[in-house]
């Protein structure tokens, strides 16, 4: 059992809301996805990833949680804690926007409510794993406050490993 609080399931910033997925976030997460440049993966294999998210939420207290704008009520991407390639003590934050959302501070604002909530569960740190050609995610991470602690070589190319402790 974990020494940790559970992290926040619902998260509200100014222009934001997140909260547990729902079956019916399957077909723009499918869209989402599809922006990699790989073809659209089918909606039952989503729907199935969905209903993998909410059990390892229940087992880790920790969430990826999607994203909403708060105005147009449309999804937007995802935001949130998980193990990744690190631990349940130390978890990672990860975050994809659609494209058309790019340039207007909605990662930085969605990552920032995730790290509070990160924070309040007890952590004393979080990683991010991040592909060193992505700027524009290196670049939210260091707004955040992360910093870069090793590079390492996989079979997609370089990834930056980032650090950032939590305030208590």
């Amino acid at each position: 059992m974990s020494t940790y609080e559970k992290m926040a399931f619902h998260l509200e910033t100014e222009r934001l809301v997140m909260r547990p997925w729902a079956e019916s976030d399957a077909p723009e997460f499918c869209a989402l996805l599809a922006e990699r440049g790989k073809e659209t993966p089918p909606v039952e294999r989503i729907r199935a990833a969905i209903a993998g998210f909410l059990t390892a939420t229940e087992e880790t207290g920790i969430a990826l949680l999607p994203i909403l704008r708060r105005d147009e009520g449309d999804f937007i991407g995802y935001c949130g804690l998980i193990v990744g390639r690190t631990t349940l003590e130390e978890p990672e934050i990860a975050y994809e926007l659609f494209r058309r959302v790019h340039g207007r501070g909605y990662a930085t604002e969605a990552a920032a409510a995730v790290l509070d909530a990160a924070a309040a569960t007890g952590r004393k740190r979080l990683w991010s794993t991040v592909g060193t050609w992505n700027a524009p995610s290196l670049r939210v991470l260091e707004k955040l406050g992360f910093e870069r602690d090793r590079v390492s070589t996989e079979e997609n190319g370089e990834v930056a490993w980032l650090t950032r402790a939590l305030p208590r």
